[in-house]
């Protein structure tokens, strides 16, 4: 009867994880060494909402996926990330904020023998709680100490242990009897599934800003290359276009060639004297000339920098 209900259990968690690949097109397979059931049953309360952790046997976690890249082949990167002890946290909502949530939830632990160091450790120099008789241990572990007022005083700050360090027995009972609780376990994201795409967490934090700006910059590139191979793209066109309205401009500024877009350059050309005029009553003759004197360099300046996006009609491409 045992055996029964342990397989029918067994249908009912490749049952749900079917559900959830059907239900979420996004997941994240966390590592979830350290994580006792009451703290995972802490995440999953304050995840309901926006999340689902799904935990299970990779054997079979492994066996449900493979009959579903039948259907969708690209669950097949999800199967081959699924070894040692990991999790799934499948979730339709924003993949930085889910991340950001599965870290938060981490509860302090005690250094554990043959675990490897989160961090650095050091114990500070000063009065512990520890009793006399520990004198010894201390001296097994080389830190120096002295009785100090019925308790044992450490001479100098110790570096216990480094980050990556391995931990060994004693280092973890030193650190228990100070109560001295160095690190944090939590669910910790390995790698991030979205709609396909199997990528690292630290993927998520490059920011929308950051993309749009290196987009751009590429599209500058292609526009510049374009325009000097005279090869019209999708980026140049736009250029070709302005540089061509510079020259139509040159042409019936010096010609009696015109169109109704270069009319009210033509007029000004022609008499400046009526434009300083329509500006009121108040301008000087200074200020006339002021304006006028940097309506050209702007106009000049302008000329410039159009003219340096490719050959100009009376330029040779050859040359330029």
């Amino acid at each position: 009867m045992a055996s029964k209900k342990t397989k029918d259990r067994k249908y009912q968690l490749a049952d749900e994880l079917k559900e959830h690949f059907d239900n979420y097109s996004k997941l994240f397979i966390v590592d979830c060494d350290n994580v006792g059931s009451d703290q995972l049953h802490n995440i999953r309360k304050n995840m309901r909402s926006v999340a689902t952790i799904y935990c299970g046997k990779n054997t079979q976690m492994r066996r449900v996926i493979r009959e579903l890249e039948v259907d969708r082949p690209e669950l097949e990167k999800v199967r081959q990330a699924c070894k040692l002890n990991v999790a799934l946290v499948f979730t339709n909502s924003n993949l930085s904020e889910i991340r950001d949530m599965i870290l938060e939830n981490k509860k302090p632990s005690a250094a554990k023998a043959g675990a490897q160091a989160q961090c650095d450790v050091t114990i500070e120099k000063g009065i512990t709680a520890l009793e006399p008789s520990m004198t010894q241990f201390l001296q097994a572990l080389n830190i120096g100490s002295k009785i100090t007022k019925g308790s044992i005083e450490i001479i100098n700050d110790v570096e216990l242990l480094k980050t990556g360090q391995k931990i060994d027995a004693s280092q973890a009972a030193l650190l228990q009897k100070l109560e001295i609780t160095p690190f944090e376990y939590g669910l910790m994201p390995l790698w991030v599934f979205d709609n396909g795409s199997l990528f690292e967490p630290a993927v998520l934090d490059i920011q929308d800003s950051q993309i749009v700006s290196v987009f751009q910059s590429c599209l500058r590139n292609t526009a510049c290359v374009s325009l000097e191979l005279g090869m019209p793209t999708v980026a140049s066109v736009p250029y070709s276009i302005l540089l061509a309205f510079s020259n139509l401009l040159a042409v019936a500024a010096e010609t009696e060639f015109t169109f109704k877009e270069a009319e009210e350059i033509k007029a000004y050309l022609a008499d400046p004297s009526a434009f300083a005029s329509a500006a009121g009553p108040a301008e000087t003759a200074g200020t006339t000339a002021a304006t006028t004197g940097a309506a050209a360099a702007v106009e000049e300046e302008d000329e410039e920098e159009e003219m340096t996006a490719g050959p100009g009609l009376f330029e040779e491409a050859d040359d330029y």
